[in-house]
């Protein structure tokens, strides 16, 4: 009863008309709460015929005291069977009281509705929490939602809360993405990641520099709609887009935030970072949120792009869905731990054993932290070295070609000088053609040599006969005329010896022309014989050099094919990691699936543990087993996955392949 009235005093405070304005308002305040009111008043007709005037009107912002209405108009929440059996669920006993309980202190501390241990905002969002478990036992509780809860909680009573809750986690992606597998969770981040790729590229690349996963900064905006990111006045006016728009407003918000501040995070670490996000961004729209809004409204946003994402990632969805099957199958072993609080004995166990996993998996986070790190600094450091080696083997390759062509040419130029040097020498006919002419030589010579000899027989014999007729004494004849006589004879002496000189002179020219001839003969065989054995010679280097560059061509092509090859291995081992990545995130997902398997079994324990004490310490036992078993897995578990490729460096790799 307390929370009833409560709540409706609460809702006394957040539903005003607009006639109950006061008096020192405005004109401008008395026009928008007239305008929300008619539109409160005509909510179909504007919904029909006006819906681009009120989305222009949502996103100026809601006036507060007209936020419960319009929240319930927009998520058709006004009129709901479940509303009927609120009171029945909150007689129920669930599973999560425990966990609701624990966890509603650290919903909006600050706040005052909900300051003090058994303050009235505690104990309406304790029931509507537990309402809803009970409502949807296979999300059952999730910290986040309580935040929500909590915000619809200050604008209306916790019925029309419940209701307005309901709707949002049916109709507004939020059930999805509080499953245990957190699927929606995923899906949501990768597509935030190709925006950040996309619009962001530099900050994307030094986010991955310092190992600064998206999931560290925007799973609490996904999660909790900004509502423990941003100061309360900015969050609320985002939560009215998101009643009217979706989770687009989402990522309209996030990447604006990250455009505001892309100069101050690029020149920051990994821990400041961290720290700019905790004290800087929450508060640089304090003033006015206007400016966010339309700074986000500034983003380029695809809708058609988006849902060709969501088709991307239906591989990891699809393993994630098989998960929540199996969370379906244990779905009714909830049902039987509806009486935990009777054994105090493993109450006190689970308390320390709750303690020592935290601890746990604190560690183990920090771990896979640095296990991530390591391996994304071994990829990084492969890859440089690989190309590294890469690049010198192409610079080799490349001078070996340039000598081989060098040497090529210089041996081409070398069979020219020879070809130019041959051709200038007497070819086979030259030859055949003076020793033609060395044999005329020597006939003629053989001529000459017979007529020098008849010569001499011809002189001889007349000497024979002068000689004879002055034995004789055939000086009668002389006598006559002796003078004339020996004239004659002279004359003809003469004539004999002037044809022998000329004889000799020609013998001598000609033998001197035949000794020219055999002496230029003999150095044109000897030239030609060694111009044939360097023509042998070359053609036999030049044989060689073409042999050696076609084998160097070869080589060529053989590295460059390797290259090729080696390119293509290098880009399928990336693929081969991104793979293994996503394969280690749904790892990671059955993990979280092991573990609300193990706080299940935890809470029927409870229940066992009502036999007998000794069946309590006995499942104390079993429970602590599984526990260390689940910390070994923990140790084996491989790091989350950096976001997957951009699609068409994916494409570029199958092209390779």
């Amino acid at each position: 009863m307390r929370s009833m009235s409560g709540s409706r005093r609460n809702s006394g405070s957040s539903l005003v008309s607009s006639s109950s304005a006061s008096s020192n308002l405005s004109h401008l305040e008395e026009d928008t709460w007239i305008l929300w009111g008619r539109i409160v008043n005509e909510w179909d007709e504007w919904r029909r015929k006006k819906d681009k005037l009120l989305k222009e009107l949502i996103r100026k912002g809601i006036p507060h005291h007209f936020r419960a209405i319009v929240w319930q108009l927009l998520g058709n929440a006004t009129d709901m069977p479940v509303k009927n059996q609120y009171s029945e669920l909150l007689k129920m006993s669930s599973p999560c009281e425990k966990l609701i309980r624990r966890d509603i202190a650290r919903t909006y501390p600050e706040h005052e509705f909900f300051k003090g241990q058994d303050s009235l905002g505690q104990e309406v969002l304790f029931n509507v929490m537990k309402a809803y478990s009970l409502v949807d036992r296979e999300v059952g509780y999730c910290q986040g939602s309580a935040f929500i809860v909590g915000l619809l909680l200050m604008q209306m009573p916790e019925e029309e809360a419940f209701c307005v809750f309901v709707r949002l986690m049916q109709e507004y992606r939020l059930r999805e993405l509080f499953k245990p597998t957190m699927a929606e969770l995923g899906l949501c981040i990768y597509q935030f990641e190709y925006l950040l790729q996309e619009q962001l590229p530099e900050l994307n690349v030094h986010f991955r520099s310092q190992s600064f996963h998206t999931s560290m900064y925007a799973s609490s905006w996904f999660l909790t709609l900004f509502l423990t990111f941003l100061p309360m006045p900015v969050a609320t006016r985002i939560f009215d887009i998101f009643m009217y728009e979706g989770l687009e407003i989402i990522f309209r918000v996030g990447m604006a935030i990250l455009q505001y501040n892309q100069t101050d995070l690029i020149q920051l670490d990994m821990e400041g970072m961290s720290q700019h996000f905790q004290k800087v961004i929450p508060h640089q729209f304090d003033s006015c949120p206007d400016k966010l809004i339309l700074r986000a409204y500034q983003v380029k946003y695809n809708p058609k792009r988006m849902k060709k994402l969501r088709t991307e990632n239906r591989l990891l969805k699809q393993r994630i869905e098989t998960l929540e099957k199996v969370r379906d199958g244990n779905l009714g072993q909830v049902t039987r731990a509806q009486e935990a609080e009777e054994n105090y004995v493993i109450k006190r166990e689970l308390a320390v054993v709750r303690q020592q996993f935290s601890v746990t998996s604190q560690n183990l986070e920090k771990a896979q932290d640095t296990i991530g790190e390591l391996q994304r600094e071994k990829v990084r450091n492969d890859l440089e070295s690989f190309v590294t080696g890469l690049q010198t083997q192409l610079e080799q390759s490349r001078l070996q070609e340039a000598e081989l062509l060098g040497a090529l040419k210089e041996m081409q130029d070398k069979v020219l000088d020879l070809e130019k040097r041959s051709s200038s020498l007497p070819d086979e006919n030259n030859v055949a053609q003076l020793q033609d002419e060395l044999k005329l030589v020597k006939l003629r010579e053989l001529e000459t040599l017979h007529s020098f000899r008849e010569m001499q027989d011809t002189v001889t014999e007349l000497n024979q006969r002068w000689q004879l007729h002055m034995s004789k004494g055939g000086g009668g004849h002389w006598k006559e005329s002796p003078k004339n006589a020996l004239n004659e004879l002279q004359d003809k002496l003469m004539g004999v010896r002037l044809r022998e000189a000329q004889a000799q002179a020609e013998l001598r020219e000609v033998k001197l022309q035949a000794i020219q001839l055999e002496s230029q003969n003999q150095i044109h065989s000897k030239l030609i014989g060694r111009h044939e054995v360097e023509s042998a010679a070359m053609q036999e280097r030049l044989q060689q050099l073409a042999s050696q560059n076609k084998g160097m061509l070869a080589q060529l092509t053989e590295m460059k094919r390797k290259q090729a090859e080696l390119d293509c291995k290098s880009k399928e081992e990336v693929m081969a990691v991104r793979l293994r990545e996503a394969d280690s995130m749904a790892a990671m997902a059955e993990f979280r699936q092991k573990i609300a398997e193990l706080e299940i079994q935890k809470e029927e324990g409870l229940i066992q543990g009502q036999l007998n004490h000794s069946d309590s310490r006995q499942y104390i036992t079993q429970l602590r087993d599984q526990i260390g078993e689940l910390k070994n897995e923990n140790r084996r578990t491989p790091p989350p996955p950096p976001p997957l490729q951009n699609p068409r460096s994916q494409k570029e790799s199958d092209e390779c392949v």
